[in-house]
């Protein structure tokens, strides 16, 4: 028996022809890992044999039928599936995607119910995922359904985060979702997520304008002047540290990004393509505003490189960290606020 200290990492393979595999056994090749937490993969182990063997990795895995066979100290692989899986390396593939879905499933299923404290998920690709069982244009929504809570999308890298008001919607539509509720709602998630997540008492957050120069008085559009701004005030009024809207050309160029404990972006690439520019290929993208935690690496399947060997697997090993750190801090606030979460002995 062994007490929840030993914290168990559930992680989702991904898609089968693209990196998330190799950054997976790359990141646990190195024995100190074993030491942070127990990493459970939610595949096939004969399967993930094979793929190792295309980059020479020198993990050892070890497979079980039932979580309840979980040993600290080895790389547990989950066989979800029996069948040989025909692996395509740089493809995107149908099988693929039913499989990635398949092993995301099971270990969203796992975080549920308690078996596993957290997790990571490899990179999937949002085309060959769908199907009549999974409609869901990501991870991030199939979360914010599975588990309590408000589902935002966290970009983290070091002090560096960047939170989306809307994500995966077409730029068109952008302007019609921007509301005073759904910012209210953001900051309200994001603003719980730093105190408890990233221990950060009185968290500061800045908010991005949505038009260029935030609507130069509306002679660039009016949502800046008529929705962001006076929402902001409410918020500022009634304690909450946040500031803005700032002009978002300016605004990371100026590292004026660095006076602040979070950034919001108004959509997906005003955040993400200066987050990408900053962090330097160790990003994590974590899911905040869930009952519980999930991170993933901020790259995709990256099909011209999969199979090669060559993959960076940084991100990948920085999303266990920020899992592992979360889930301290969690367990730290919830002391501090004399909510201590359940634990329970797991059969390791």
């Amino acid at each position: 028996m062994k007490k929840a200290e030993n914290i168990i990492v559930g992680i989702s393979i991904g898609d089968l022809n693209g990196i998330g595999s190799e950054v997976v056994l790359k990141t646990f090749e190195d024995s100190r890992m074993l030491e942070l937490c127990t990493p459970v993969i939610f595949a096939n182990v004969k399967l993930l044999s094979f793929v190792k063997k295309t980059f020479q990795s020198t993990s050892l895995l070890h497979g079980i039928d039932k979580l309840d066979q979980i040993v600290p100290g080895k790389i547990n692989v989950l066989n979800l599936w029996r069948e040989v899986v025909d692996v395509k390396l740089g493809e995107s593939d149908a099988k693929a995607g039913e499989y990635a879905i398949k092993s995301f499933v099971a270990a969203t299923k796992a975080l549920n119910e308690g078996l596993i404290d957290v997790l990571v998920t490899a990179p999937i690709n949002k085309y060959n995922i769908q199907s009549e069982e999974f409609k869901f244009p990501g991870h991030t929504d199939y979360l914010d359904q599975e588990l309590e809570g408000n589902a935002l999308m966290l970009m983290v890298q070091d002090n560096l985060r960047i939170g989306l008001l809307t994500d995966h919607i077409p730029v068109s539509e952008v302007a019609l979702h921007i509301t005073e509720e759904l910012i209210a709602k953001k900051i309200q998630t994001i603003k719980q997520s730093l105190i408890q997540d990233f221990s950060i008492i009185k968290p500061k957050i800045a908010v991005l304008g949505l038009n260029p120069h935030c609507g130069d008085g509306g002679v660039i559009g009016s949502e800046d002047d008529l929705i962001i701004k006076p929402t902001l005030k409410k918020l500022f009024d009634k304690g909450t540290l946040v500031f803005g809207p700032f002009a978002a050309d300016g605004f990371f160029g100026s590292n004026q990004y660095e006076k602040y404990d979070a950034v919001i972006a108004a959509y997906h690439d005003q955040g993400l393509i200066p987050f990408k520019t900053l962090s330097f290929g160790n990003g994590v993208n974590y899911t905040a505003g869930l009952n519980k935690i999930r991170t993933s690496p901020d790259h995709g399947t990256a099909y011209d490189i999969a199979g090669k060997g060559i993959a960076d697997y940084n991100s990948f090993k920085e999303a266990v960290y920020l899992a592992i750190d979360i889930y301290h801090s969690r367990n730290q606030h919830a002391i501090i606020t004399e909510k201590p979460l359940k634990t329970k002995e797991k059969q390791l």
